[in-house]
């Protein structure tokens, strides 16, 4: 027998229905803004006309007008990556802070970040050949992240199985002090290399095309799903393991799956545009004030939200005296006081929901 929704819960849904709204409405013309703002502007008519020119052209002819090759050759994949790589972090943060029982928690927190910024070290002063759409640095970056991932796993099993979240944060923390002086000490080895590690690790969507695209949106969305899946299992975590437990939920696997989606969805982001800090943070804490912890409900919110939060953030980097800045540095320039904001508002009620 099901139970009767309780007036708050309508109240709570309507509320994230018109947050989700309002999401959307404000995103759209912000999609538009990234695709005409930049070092060169466009106005509607010359998009129009450039969509024009891209519909009527031969197979060989290539791309007749320069706005045309501006417009969906350089802006559109970049466009596309900034909003699946946004939606994935919020996504993940927001499971990893229900995985963990834990406001502060963010995609990073069990060490995909420093597996994958000690993998893509090693291919850039390694110097690996290009042998397919994807770049070495890519490839060992996800590698690295999905490797820090399975290490943490491996390592809290010691401490029991199921091990306790305290067990994966204590692992992760320690494991990502290990690959940072890792990667401090290859970074002092190899100094001539240190220019583009430093740029890796800073983020950026520079660069982004189509051939990048299918592989990495494709895994993202996918991390994404198994997340949306766990909903259910991670709105019953929050409650303790315990609880969950006598509710028939299966806790080591119900934790492992929706650990598995959140770092595929973070390993592929990561991997094309380096370690972008904040918005897995940023984002779920956005919506959460309105949406509840509900998974349901924050899922597609705090995705949203993270979609807007780095599109704006790479119109930034693109205008700012012509310098293109790592999208990183915007985004934890913006977050830094947000997180200030958070500590000094709800100080008192950090660290649980």
């Amino acid at each position: 027998m099901n139970a009767t929704p309780s007036r708050s819960d309508i109240s709570q849904a309507r509320k994230t229905s018109l947050l989700i709204l309002v999401l959307i409405l404000v995103l759209v013309p912000a999609i538009f803004w990234a695709l005409l703002w930049g070092s060169v502007r466009y106005s509607f008519g010359e998009l129009f006309e450039a969509v024009r020119v891209l519909l009527e052209r031969t197979e060989n002819s290539g791309v007749s007008n320069l706005a045309a090759l501006i417009l969906f050759e350089i802006r559109l994949p970049r466009l596309i990556l900034a909003l699946a790589v946004g939606a994935s972090l919020a996504v993940s943060g927001a499971a990893f802070q229900g995985i963990f029982r834990n406001s502060l928690a963010d995609p990073y927190v069990i060490g995909t970040s420093s597996g994958a910024a000690l993998g893509a070290c090693i291919a850039i002063v390694s110097g690996l050949p290009q042998t397919g759409t994807l770049s070495p640095v890519s490839l060992c970056a996800f590698a690295g992240a999905l490797g820090a991932v399975a290490l943490v796993f491996v390592i809290s099993r010691a401490v029991g199985n199921p091990p306790p979240t305290v067990a994966l944060l204590l692992a992760g923390t320690a494991l990502g002090t290990l690959f940072s002086a890792a990667l401090s000490l290859i970074q002092v080895l190899r100094d001539r290399d240190i220019h583009r590690v430093f740029y890796w690790l800073q983020g950026s969507l520079n660069g982004t095309t189509w051939p990048v695209l299918p592989t990495a949106v494709a895994v993202m969305a996918l991390g994404c799903l198994i997340v949306f899946l766990s909903g259910r299992n991670l709105d019953l975590l929050l409650q303790g393991e315990e609880v969950a437990e006598s509710l028939g939920v299966d806790v080591k696997k119900a934790r492992f799956i929706a650990a598995l989606g959140a770092s595929l969805a973070v390993a592929a982001a990561v991997s094309v545009t380096g370690i972008i800090g904040f918005v897995g943070l940023i984002a779920p804490h956005s919506v959460r004030v309105i949406t509840g912890p509900a998974h349901r409900r924050l899922l597609p919110a705090a995705a949203l939200a993270g979609a807007l939060i780095l599109v704006i953030a790479d119109m930034i980097t693109r205008s700012i005296a012509g310098v293109e800045l790592p999208i990183g540095i915007i985004t934890s320039a913006g977050g830094a006081p947000f997180f200030i904001y958070i500590l000094a508002r709800y100080g008192k009620n950090l660290g649980r929901f």
